[in-house]
C-alpha cells in the first residue's frame, strides 16, 4: 500500500507518532511542500492509496479526486475539512477519516498576538537588538474592551482567558444569541458594527463560508478605533486584505496580528510582508507538539482500523 503524508512543512510527522506498524504493510512517502498546480498534484497524488492531509493545506475537490483512480482513503487532521468534497469521495467509494483537535493551542496564540500587540514587543525588541531602549507605551488589557467575532469552541476559551485577565468581553456572531453568552459570561453585541466601534481588541474565530468571506472590509474598518487592535488566527479571507493593508499604513487602526492567509504559504512578495503595524505569523494556531500527537497519532490509529476493515472517526457528506 502507498500511503502520502501531506504538506508536512516541518519533516514532523514520522516523529510525532509511531508509524512501525503502517509500515509494515505501507510505504510511507513525506511531501514537505505544497503544490498548487492542478495537474502536477495529480501526477504526485495518482500513485497513492492513501493520503494523510494536514487541514485544508492542500484542497482536494471532487475533480481532483475523480483523477486519482487508485486513492482508497484520505485522513485529515481535525474532525472537518472544508477543503475535501466529502459527498463525491463517498461516491467514488474513498472513505474519508477524521481526527479529534485539541482546543487549547489557538486560544493561546491568539492571546500571545494579543499581548505582543499590546506591549510592541516586537520593535521593543527590535530597538534592544540594536542597542536602544524604551520606544513606545504599551496598551493595557485590564480594564480593555475584548471583541469575539464567533463564540463557539475556541471563541469561549479566548473569553474565558480575557475575564482572567480582567478584559470586559463581549461577542458576535450572526447566529450569535444573548442566551450562548450567558453561560461564558459574555456581554451580547446585537451587530457587528456595535461591536466593531466599542472593542480595543478584536479576534476572529469562525469558519471561513460564503457568509463569512470578507466579514471584515473596508467599511468596517472605518467604525473601529483609532486605538483599537484586530487579531485573526482562524482563515485568511474572513478579513479583506487590501482594506487591511490601508487601515494600517493610514493609521486608521492602531495595529493587527495575522496569522492566517488567503494564500499560504504566504508569497514571498505579498504586499502584507511590507505593511506597517502589522505582525505576522506563519499559521501557528495548532502548530504544537501535543497537537501533532493527537493528529498524527490518530492518523495511525485511522488507517490501521481502515486496513482491519473498520474504519474510525469517518467523515460523512453535511
Amino acid at each position: 500500500m502507498r500511503i502520502a503524508i501531506l504538506d508536512d512543512y516541518q519533516n514532523l510527522a514520522l516523529q510525532s507518532a509511531d508509524w512501525s506498524k503502517v509500515q509494515e504493510f505501507g510505504e510511507i512517502t513525506v511531501f514537505n511542500d505544497t503544490i498548487a498546480d492542478r495537474e502536477a498534484l495529480i501526477e504526485r497524488l495518482s500513485p497513492f492509496e492513501v493520503l494523510c492531509v494536514m487541514r485544508e493545506r492542500t484542497p482536494l475537490p471532487g475533480e481532483l479526486l475523480r483523477s486519482l483512480p487508485n486513492l482508497r482513503l484520505i485522513v485529515t487532521t481535525g474532525k472537518r475539512n472544508d477543503a475535501i468534497d466529502v459527498a463525491t469521495a463517498g461516491e467514488l467509494g474513498i472513505t474519508v477519516c477524521g481526527t479529534e483537535s485539541p482546543s487549547t493551542a489557538t486560544p493561546e496564540l491568539t492571546f500571545t498576538l494579543m499581548l505582543a500587540l499590546a506591549r510592541n514587543i516586537v520593535a521593543e525588541n527590535a530597538s534592544m537588538r540594536a542597542g536602544g531602549w524604551q520606544i513606545g507605551i504599551g496598551q493595557d488589557l485590564a480594564g480593555s474592551t475584548l471583541g469575539i467575532i464567533g463564540l463557539g469552541r475556541l471563541g469561549a476559551k479566548v473569553a474565558k482567558m480575557a475575564q482572567a485577565f480582567d478584559m470586559n468581553v463581549c461577542a458576535w456572531s450572526a447566529n450569535l444569541t444573548p442566551e450562548r453568552c450567558k453561560e461564558p459570561g459574555v456581554t451580547f453585541m446585537a451587530s457587528k458594527k456595535d461591536l466593531l466601534c466599542t472593542s480595543d481588541f478584536i479576534t476572529i474565530h469562525q469558519r471561513l463560508s460564503d457568509r463569512t468571506r470578507g466579514l471584515i472590509s473596508e467599511p468596517d474598518f472605518k467604525v473601529m478605533k483609532p486605538t483599537s487592535y484586530l487579531i485573526n488566527t482562524s482563515r485568511g479571507p474572513i478579513i479583506d486584505d487590501t482594506a487591511l493593508i490601508s487601515a494600517l499604513n493610514t493609521g486608521e487602526i492602531a495595529g493587527a496580528a495575522i496569522d492566517v492567509y488567503d494564500e499560504e504559504p504566504l508569497p514571498a512578495d505579498h504586499p502584507l510582508r511590507h505593511c506597517k503595524n502589522l505582525l505576522l505569523s506563519p499559521h501557528l494556531g495548532y502548530v504544537t507538539r501535543n497537537t501533532w500527537k493527537v493528529f498524527y497519532g490518530q492518523t495511525v490509529e485511522a488507517i490501521q482500523a481502515w486496513q482491519n476493515g473498520k474504519p474510525i472517526r469517518v467523515i460523512a457528506p453535511t
